[in-house]
Formats: C-alpha cells, sequence, structure tokens
C-alpha cells in the first residue's frame, strides 16, 4: 500500500456523512437492545430465544450483505440507503404488536438487514467522501457515537415508564429522523471529479449476482483484507455477546432496562474519545499489533463481565465495576475499530469500497448469527456464568491465530 496525498474533503459532504452516522449506527443499538429487553422482560423467553432473536437480525444480511454493498457501488450510496431506511421505519411499529417467538424472528430478519445496510451506507458514504483517511474516519465513528450514546438510554428510560410501545415509539421516530437527514444528504461521486451520475435502476438488478460475490470475496486474497475481515468477525463476536446474555445476566442480578442502556452508553462514550485517537495511533504504531492485541483486550475484558460482578456484595459496587470496564473496552474499541476501517478503505479502489464493506458486513454478520444463540444454549446448558468463559476460551484462541497470521503474511501497516 501506497500513501498518497488527496485533497481535502468537502465540509458540506463531511458534514452530511456525519450527520447520517449519528443515525445510522444507533439503529443497530437501538433495536438490538430492545430485543432482549422486549422478550426476556415482558415475554419471560429463555436464554437460547433470547440469543436466537437477536442473532436473527444478521442472518439474511450475513447472504446479502455483499450484495448490498455491490448495489451502492453500482447505483449510488444515498439512493440504495435510502430504500433501507424506509424498510427500518415500517418495521419499527410492528415489533410490540407481536408476542411469538417465531413471528420476533421474521420480522428481526427483516428489519436487521435493512439496519444493517443503513450502517453499510453510512461506512461507504465516508469512505468515499474521506477517500480512506483514517483521521476522518475516526472522526465520523466519534460523532456516530453521539446517537449510540443517547438512543439506548432513551430506549431503556421508555420502556421502564411506558414498556414496548413507548420505547419502539421512539425506535420509529429515530428511522424516520435518519431517513430525513439522508435525504438531504449529496451523493458522493465515485472517483474523484467525478460527477456523481449513477446507473439507472432495473427491476433486475433487485437480484443478487454471482459475480459480485466473486469480486468480493476474491478481495479476500488481498492479506490486509482477510486478516481484517476475520478480525472484524470477532471482534464482533463481543457485541453479540453484549445484546445476548450480558443483558440476561444484567436484569438476572436486577438491573433495569435505564441501567442497561447506560452500561451500553459507556462504552459508546468512550468508543467515541479513542476514535479521535486512532489516526496519531495508526501513525506511530503498527496497525497488525493494535488490531491484534485490542481484540484480545475486549474479548477478555466482556468475557470477564461474571468476575466483575463477583466483586462486589451490592447492585451499586456491581454497577460501577461494570461502568469501568465498558469504557476500558470502549476506549480500545474506539482506537481500533478505525484503523480496521482505514486498513480496508485504502486497500482497495473507490469502486471497490461498498463490496469491501458488505464483506466486512458478511463477516460481522456471521459473528452475529452465530455468537448470541451459541452462548444462550451454553447459557441455558452449562449455565450463565460458565458461558462467558467457553465462549471467551474459543475467540482467545481464534484472535491469536489471526495475530500470528498477519505477522508472517502482512506487511507492516502504517498511516
Amino acid at each position: 500500500m501506497t500513501d498518497t496525498a488527496h485533497p481535502a474533503p468537502d465540509p458540506k459532504h463531511l458534514r452530511a456523512a456525519y450527520a447520517f452516522g449519528i443515525f445510522s449506527m444507533s439503529m443497530i443499538d437501538v433495536f438490538v437492545f430492545l430485543i432482549p429487553v422486549y422478550a426476556s422482560q415482558s415475554l419471560g423467553m429463555k436464554d437460547w430465544e433470547v440469543g436466537a432473536l437477536v442473532g436473527a437480525r444478521s442472518f439474511i444480511a450475513l447472504f446479502l450483505s455483499i450484495h448490498g454493498g455491490a448495489l451502492m457501488d453500482r447505483f449510488g450510496v444515498r439512493r440504495v440507503t435510502l430504500y433501507f431506511t424506509g424498510i427500518v421505519v415500517l418495521c419499527a411499529p410492528l415489533f410490540p404488536l407481536l408476542d411469538t417467538f417465531w413471528a420476533l424472528l421474521i420480522l428481526q430478519g427483516i428489519s436487521g438487514f435493512a439496519i444493517s445496510m443503513c450502517w453499510t451506507g453510512g461506512q461507504t458514504l465516508i469512505a468515499r467522501i474521506s477517500e480512506g483517511d483514517a483521521e476522518y474516519i475516526g472522526r465520523f465513528s466519534s460523532v456516530a457515537r453521539i446517537g449510540t450514546t443517547l438512543a439506548p438510554v432513551i430506549a431503556g428510560f421508555l420502556y421502564d415508564i411506558g414498556g414496548p410501545f413507548l420505547a419502539y415509539g421512539f425506535g420509529f421516530l429515530w428511522a424516520v429522523t435518519g431517513f430525513v437527514v439522508l435525504w438531504f444528504a449529496p451523493e458522493p461521486a465515485v472517483e474523484p471529479h467525478e460527477s456523481g451520475d449513477i446507473e439507472r435502476f432495473r427491476l433486475i438488478d433487485v437480484l443478487p449476482r454471482l459475480s459480485d460475490y466473486v469480486s468480493s470475496f476474491a478481495l479476500m486474497a488481498i492479506p490486509a483484507v482477510a486478516f481484517t475481515a476475520v478480525a472484524m468477525l470477532v471482534r464482533n463476536s463481543t457485541y453479540g455477546i453484549q445484546t445476548s446474555v450480558y443483558m440476561t445476566y444484567a436484569q438476572g442480578i436486577g438491573f433495569t432496562a435505564t441501567k442497561i442502556g447506560i452500561l451500553f452508553a459507556a462504552i459508546e462514550i468512550s468508543a467515541g474519545i479513542g476514535s479521535w485517537y486512532s489516526g496519531r495511533a495508526m501513525r506511530r504504531y503498527d496497525a497488525r499489533a493494535v488490531l491484534t492485541w485490542s481484540t484480545i483486550a475486549m474479548i477478555a475484558i466482556i468475557t470477564a463481565t461474571p468476575l466483575f460482578g463477583g466483586m462486589s456484595p451490592t447492585l451499586v459496587g456491581i454497577f460501577a465495576i461494570l461502568i469501568f470496564a465498558q469504557i476500558a473496552r470502549g476506549l480500545i474499541q474506539g482506537v481500533s475499530q478505525p484503523i480496521l476501517f482505514s486498513i480496508q478503505a485504502k486497500s482497495v479502489s473507490r469502486r471497490q469500497q461498498g463490496a469491501v464493506v458488505g464483506l466486512r458486513q458478511t463477516m460481522n454478520r456471521l459473528g452475529g448469527v452465530a455468537i448470541p444463540p451459541l452462548i444462550g444454549l451454553a447459557s441455558d446448558t452449562f449455565g450463565r456464568e460458565q458461558s462467558f468463559y467457553i465462549i471467551g476460551a474459543v475467540l482467545l484462541f481464534v484472535s491469536l491465530s489471526i495475530g500470528l497470521f498477519a505477522h508472517r503474511r502482512v506487511a507492516p501497516i502504517a498511516g
């Protein structure tokens, strides 16, 4: 990879990307946060059912994220993302009307894919506008954390005072606002100095193309892309743990939805702070080492949750310890995540940005599909505390393996 100087991005385009990032990233937090609370607290479902519902949001995205990214490359980021944001708006009010596992599972699959593509659109938007610059991507991540910090706390508070209808009503309004923000955003050009013209859409283009999948997975032949794709899978697994058994664990020891929302917000606030230092971290340190050790640290912190919970005899003490753990995990995530995005963005051409984001989202979704139901099943079989340790051991082994691969096959990476 060579580092070339690029003109500064258009400030108006940057502001549009930052604004949509606030809503696109936090849509995930709103709906992923609410489903385990609703399923466990209101409907009394088992841990494996809660885990399956959390994982269902990633199922369709697992197979169609690459297709969605390819559509953005072909027809425009803004145009395609508007369709998916509209689907989220339509799905949001339906959740509190459904109370059966299978109905919620189907709705989770549909809405989860749409939400995933909203975030794919946000990432592709900033990748094109910034031309992969870690500094701008870091700022984008920081600004996006405003939404992910506020949204879970508000959703949790509304759930405690008004139940699922009020909380999901907030989710509906959040998605509508995101749609409006994106409506006024510009369509970035595929190449510098282009007009931004996009292909004419045909109905047949809704169908996935085998060639898109082949070309996207072919990017895995680039060692840096392969390393970061698998690293993203493992890193995202920590989120799968947090949105499944971590939440049922927190509810089990007596935390309200508002307190759980604050725990979610703590990691987002600290991640936003950490993101501001990603650019200088990439310039100062070898990105391979940063990603490897940050992934290991994130896994160790989240899977040590039962140990942290046993360090205090009071709920107040446990809450304080878990807040501190979330802050530590967030700082680590915030510094390293933009570096990962930047490595991938710089490893491919501008015309492949949607494809590489689609590949990244596919790996994300693979972890999102597998981890929540697996840890939920382990929780029902061996106990909640033991399930943290079992999944943690597996993820730490994978992290060490990809770190060894990066050391041997990936060239030193610097900003």
